[in-house]
């Protein structure tokens, strides 16, 4: 679990991040999962917008994919969704610096 520090300074390296994943109509799919789940191994930090066409709240959305994941939500903004997990091997955010 993340700290409110650690997830302040997480939110200010995300407003650094494009917006580079988007869920669609098909809400949450196996090859969705398969593709966050490469981009979190690969940049700990990701954003996930959310069409229009999605039924469900951001908040919803945000604590499903995190489950799925098994990352943490860091901010949720509109239709946004702001994911960490932490690579073990190579990791690019000093979280623990932030206790």
């Amino acid at each position: 679990m993340l700290s409110k520090k650690q997830k302040r300074y997480l939110k200010s390296e995300a407003q650094k991040l494009d917006i580079h994943y988007n869920v669609g109509k098909n809400e949450i799919t196996d090859s969705l999962i398969t593709m966050l789940d490469n981009a979190l191994r690969a940049h700990e930090l990701i954003k996930v917008d959310l069409n229009k066409s999605v039924v469900d709240e951001t908040e919803v959305m945000a604590i499903k994919l995190s489950e799925r994941l098994n990352a943490e939500v860091v901010d949720t903004r509109g239709r946004v969704i702001v994911l960490y997990r932490k690579n073990r091997e190579k990791p690019i955010y000093k979280v623990e610096k932030y206790v």
